[in-house]
């Protein structure tokens, strides 16, 4: 990978996400909201927002059911086909302790990417029918909170230095009880 295609990716995903984001908050902005302005949720998301609003949600719900796709399933297209190539490139390591680590380095990655989007999955393309707002916001929480604050410490139990103040840490606690 050269710098300039670096370059060329980060400004193509840059671009995307602002154009989406343009998207997004024109169709809100043409909404009418006359009842209450307090949403059934942690933050300001367009799903409980098309939930309050009284004027026609039908081009919201619509950009909602072409965007949120896509959105969702181009990166977790790109991610499956990146793992595909890196398992067949780990399968072929001649040495069962470099392919256990190679493996285990992707495992924790691909736990914290499969919570993240499958909770994104379920919030915005399963069918809301059904779903009640107590799900969707523990779903949120789960892509929102709990990705992000577990990523760290997936990431940091690898490293051999934690574990062993980890370890003594608890073993420490089990003793002065």
């Amino acid at each position: 990978m050269t710098n300039e295609y670096c370059v060329k990716l980060v400004v193509f995903c840059w671009l995307t996400v602002f154009f989406i984001v343009v998207i997004d908050t024109s169709t809100i902005l043409m909404l009418k909201f006359c009842r209450t302005n307090i949403i059934d949720h942690f933050f300001c998301d367009i799903v409980p927002l098309i939930k309050i609003a009284c004027s026609g949600t039908q081009f919201v719900e619509l950009e909602v059911s072409v965007l949120g796709p896509a959105v969702l399933l181009i990166p977790i297209t790109i991610i499956i086909v990146s793992y595909v190539n890196i398992i067949v490139t780990i399968l072929r390591i001649p040495s069962n302790i470099s392919r256990q680590k190679a493996f285990s380095t992707c495992s924790s990655h691909l736990i914290v990417v499969s919570i993240f989007y499958w909770t994104m999955f379920c919030v915005y393309l399963v069918p809301k029918k059904g779903q009640s707002s107590t799900i969707s916001k523990v779903l949120s929480l789960f892509y929102t909170v709990f990705t992000p604050f577990i990523n760290p410490m997936i990431y940091s139990l690898r490293n051999k230095d934690i574990m062993k103040a980890v370890r003594e840490t608890f073993l420490l606690n089990y003793i002065l009880r």
